[in-house]
């Protein structure tokens, strides 16, 4: 609980980045570079999608 006040806010905070460290969490000993890098503009685009923010290009 480093850092938070109550074990509540720690899990209301844990409840919201659980799933999106898991979007952007890839097991890269297990890809090739290829398949990594489309694997990551994929999970980008999906973050976009649910924050509805444009990708800076």
């Amino acid at each position: 609980m480093k850092r938070f006040k109550s074990a509540g806010q720690a899990q209301r905070f844990l409840s919201a980045h659980d799933p999106i460290s898991n979007l952007f969490h890839l097991r890269r000993h297990q890809l090739t570079a290829t398949t990594y890098r489309s694997a990551r503009k994929a999970a980008f685009e999906a973050w976009a999608d649910i924050t509805c923010a444009a990708l800076a290009v």
